[in-house]
């Protein structure tokens, strides 16, 4: 559960929209209240992303069913006395991630709690992480959607729909993979202003996607570093059609997924970072399969019409890894119509 805080958004402003002079002018921040009367246990599933899906630049995604899952255990603390946060890893990032309180997920849980004029209570967080990290597969949007669903926990009036939506949605940057991260199925997601919203899209029965992940890792940070500032406007304006012509495949016309997953804004001008994904998007939709690049990369998606599509796919990928020297992991994954669940408290 690695995260990685908003691009140029403050922490203290990602969670609020607005700085703290602002909330607290000439004023330190309120006492902590104790959060908890007694002991809580429960478990988390967040679903893996997938955004873009060609076209739909930052403001498209969905959900997949591959879960990270999160236990939490929280006691009541005395007054006074600092949190005690232990975290355990097991999985993805096992190696790397903290196991204490500066784990970015624990850290991003108690400034929203202290937003709330609440304290962290003692706290076990144990993370069985499956999302492969650095992959385009929104581990990131998995870790803060985690974060904001324990807060939304342990906080005693909870949080709202549309907190949940503004805090995770800034600390992201945007809300591609983060929404679909939250809520689940497909989403269309924009911003106005420091406001972010989102509709979600109802995919059509037939609508099933295929996955190929690498065996390498691609920084988000270098992927997004390569493109271009200035786009020409004939790019712009097809995929602006495209954009609109995904919706329209993504819902109720799933043959057009070909026509409609053309992108014309980033995979091209990130094709050096990612030159295996792009020969396989390239070998895929050649066959007629509508891949993408999943994300920042450099894992493929492809958005299949049916299962005998899926399975043609599928092979495909298998196929086009036996005839390089690239390892791919090919995998047909239903879209997760749930996003972070509560899903069971242990007895």
């Amino acid at each position: 559960m690695g995260i990685t805080l908003g691009q140029g958004i403050g922490a203290e402003e990602a969670l609020t929209g607005e700085s703290r002079s602002a909330q607290h002018p000439g004023s330190p921040a309120a006492p902590l209240t104790a959060p908890l009367t007694a002991p809580r246990s429960f478990r988390l599933r967040v679903p893996a992303t997938s955004a873009n899906l060609g076209p739909g630049y930052d403001c498209m995604g969905l959900a997949l069913d591959l879960h990270d899952i999160i236990d939490v255990v929280a006691t009541p603390r005395r007054d006074g006395d600092r949190p005690q946060v232990t975290v355990s890893v097991e999985g993805e990032g096992a190696a790397t991630l903290p196991r204490d309180a500066t784990h970015l997920v624990v850290s991003l849980i108690e400034r929203i709690m202290a937003r709330h004029g609440v304290g962290m209570p003692d706290l076990e967080v144990r993370a069985h992480n499956h999302i492969p990290h650095s992959r385009g597969l929104g581990s990131s949007a998995a870790a803060v959607a985690s974060a904001v669903i324990i807060a939304d926990e342990l906080l005693p009036d909870g949080l709202t729909d549309e907190e949940k939506l503004q805090i995770g949605s800034r600390v992201e940057g945007h809300p591609d993979n983060y929404v679909p991260a939250l809520r689940g199925g497909v989403a269309l997601s924009w911003q106005e202003g420091d406001r972010f919203h989102t509709v979600p899209l109802i995919p059509h029965e037939e609508l099933r996607t295929v996955l190929a992940v690498p065996d390498v890792e691609q920084s988000t940070a270098e992927a997004r570093g390569v493109l271009p500032e200035v786009v020409l406007h004939a790019d712009a304006a097809a995929n602006s059609a495209r954009t609109g012509l995904l919706v329209h495949a993504l819902t109720s016309a799933p043959e057009l997924l070909l026509a409609a997953t053309c992108d014309r804004l980033h995979q091209e001008q990130r094709r050096a970072a990612f030159a295996p994904s792009m020969a396989l998007v390239d070998s895929l939709r050649e066959a007629g399969h509508a891949a993408v690049i999943s994300g920042a990369g450099p894992s493929v998606l492809v958005l299949a019409a049916g299962d005998s599509a899926a399975r043609a796919a599928w092979s495909h990928i298998a196929d086009h890894a036996a005839r390089t020297d690239d390892m791919w992991t090919p995998a047909i994954l239903p879209i997760s119509r749930a996003g972070a669940t509560v899903e069971e408290y242990p007895r």
